[in-house]
C-alpha cells in the first residue's frame, strides 16, 4: 500500500477498537432518562402556585412526561412562553 504524504495512515489504523463504547453510550442514556424522571417527579410533587411562578401548569409538566423522545426543556419553555402572553 502506497501512501501519498508521510503522515498518512490507512482508516483502518486510525480508527481503535473501543468495545466499551456502546456501554458507555447506554450507560450515558440510563443516566439522562433517570436525571429526566427525577426532574418531572420533583416538578410534578410542586403546587399550583409554585408552578405559576416557575411559568408553566401541571399539564405542561404532564405533557412534558408523556413523549420521552421531546427534550424537557424546549417542552417546558415553549409552554412558559405560551403562558406569558395570557
Amino acid at each position: 500500500m502506497a501512501y501519498l504524504l508521510s503522515s498518512e495512515r490507512p482508516l483502518a489504523a486510525a480508527m481503535p477498537v473501543r468495545p466499551r463504547n456502546p456501554l458507555a453510550r447506554w450507560f450515558a442514556a440510563w443516566r439522562a432518562a433517570r436525571s429526566r424522571k427525577l426532574a418531572l417527579a420533583s416538578l410534578l410533587e410542586m403546587d399550583e402556585s409554585r408552578l405559576r411562578d416557575l411559568g408553566i401548569e401541571r399539564r405542561d409538566v404532564l405533557e412534558a412526561a408523556r413523549d420521552p423522545n421531546l427534550a424537557l426543556g424546549h417542552v417546558l419553555g415553549s409552554a412558559r412562553a405560551r403562558n406569558a402572553r395570557r
